[in-house]
């Protein structure tokens, strides 16, 4: 069996946050969600999460996920450390699983990276597998250090390192495959005699080495897998970095971006062929969207569903179900609950909010359609108020086939206007309109002569 222990007690303090630092997103979702996901995906069978600071928030977060969540005692007198840190997975592997220890804060591992990392452990019958990188810079990693045969026989941090040591450039990521039995065995000779006091996981290649067992180095091929990230500049870097990696994906499935760098869209939406992005839209959450779009401006969707042909131009869509072929802005707004069918247009300045809006039908410019069902082949004119609440609750309005709504009009719910049903511009209606009536109410117009002179305004 393949088990994971993750580890993810860290309090992430260059955060200067209140979240747990493994909870802070990227492109929607948190750091510690990728590093599992990584995990799952290269069929490993069990997920062990050793958390510590902010635990609740983290159970909290990913309890319908199947992991086992182990907490690290905190105080004065506990060592720390690495190696503490996966003694608190014990009870969570057998002697002869393949166990792969991750780290929480480091969310661009790829699962293609670990199938090749676990396989080359497999294979190799080795003992413990340490997934190593060359750095041009090394400052602050732990070193691998060769012998005269080449083989790995020890990692030395940072702080315990000698200055010839410190010239290394080959270094730990912090990322391991263990034998159990070995695992086991070799966290049961870890002491303290360090500069920080803790317990390395680090120091086991050493005992393992002075017990002959089988040590292997599996070399990274992109370094940037390993970021790790420390602070709200690491995470802005590891951002750009992922963003780069989904867009390309999109890309390479066939949609098109005038300007990638410009367009945020998290690795959860999925979008059909031939549909074009332009610069400044924002694609968010379970977002569905289908071929042959076009996005424009500053668009964002989020957790929504879009169908093939529709435009969207400068528009906020949220949780909402857009049908084919149908235009969305400029500067239009589909609030939660809006259900718009196919062929309709919504356009300058529409709010739409729980609302049905009929195949076919047309909202041209400023109006507000709330709480409404509106059938198919509407007009809603300039201007037009679905008029839903009355200070205490909503009320809908029901708007049949082929009606139309004149400018300015009120529709004050509850209230029914039935198929072919006209309403005049500028009428506030309260009551219900029949199939193929005219409905006006509107004050009788009085025009008064000499009015203007009689002021003195002229």
């Amino acid at each position: 069996m393949k088990v994971s222990i993750i580890l993810a007690a860290g309090e992430g303090t260059r955060m200067k946050s209140s979240t747990p630092k493994v909870l802070h997103k990227i492109l929607g979702i948190p750091m510690l969600g990728y590093v599992i996901n990584s995990a799952k995906d290269s069929d490993v069978e069990k997920i062990s999460v050793i958390i510590g600071h902010g635990k609740e928030k983290i159970n909290e977060y990913f309890q319908n996920d199947d992991i086992i969540f182990r907490t690290q005692p905190m105080g004065e007198k506990i060592p720390y450390g690495t190696g503490f840190a996966v003694m608190q997975a014990d009870l969570d592997y057998n002697d002869e699983d393949t166990v792969l220890i991750l780290n929480g804060d480091t969310p661009l591992i790829k699962s293609k990276t670990l199938d090749g990392f676990i396989k080359y452990h497999e294979q190799g019958k080795f003992s413990c597998t340490i997934l190593t990188a060359d750095l041009e810079n090394p400052y602050g990693y732990g070193r691998i250090v060769r012998d005269g045969d080449a083989q790995i026989y020890k990692i030395v941090e940072q702080k315990d390192a000698s200055e010839k040591e410190k010239l290394i450039r080959e270094i730990n990521s912090g990322i391991f495959a263990f034998k159990g039995s070995d695992l086991r065995e070799a966290l049961r000779s870890l002491n303290t005699d360090n500069a920080q006091g803790e317990l390395y996981l680090t120091d086991i290649i050493k005992t393992l080495f002075d017990e002959e067992k089988r040590i292997g180095g599996y070399r990274l091929r992109d370094n940037r897998e390993i970021f790790g990230v420390n602070s709200r500049d690491h995470l802005s870097i590891c951002t750009e970095i992922m963003k780069e990696r989904v867009n390309r994906q999109y890309m390479l499935d066939g949609v098109s971006m005038i300007n990638p760098d410009s367009v945020i869209i998290e690795p959860t939406v999925k979008i059909g062929r031939d549909t074009i992005i332009y610069p400044g839209a924002i694609i968010q959450g379970d977002t569905s969207i289908g071929e042959n779009c076009t996005l424009y401006g500053n668009t964002r969707i989020v957790n929504s569903k879009i169908g093939d042909g529709v435009t969207v131009d400068n528009a906020l869509i949220e949780e909402s179900v857009v049908g084919d072929n149908t235009t969305i802005g400029p500067f239009a707004h589909l609030r939660p609950n809006a259900n718009v069918g196919e062929n309709v247009k919504i356009g300058n300045f529409v709010e739409v909010k729980n609302s049905n809006f009929g195949n076919g039908s047309k909202a041209g410019h400023l109006a507000y359609v709330g709480d409404a069902d509106v059938g198919e082949n509407v007009n809603v004119g300039c201007g037009v108020v679905f008029v839903n609440y009355d200070g205490k609750n909503k009320h809908r309005s029901e708007v049949g086939d082929h009606a139309f709504i004149g400018s300015n009009a009120n529709l004050v719910a509850p209230v029914k206007v039935e198929d072919y049903g006209y309403i005049a511009a500028g009428s506030t209606i309260t009551k219900d309109v029949y199939e193929g009536q005219l409905s006006v109410e509107r004050a009788k117009q009085i025009n008064i002569d000499g009015w203007v002179e009689k002021k003195g305004f002229k």
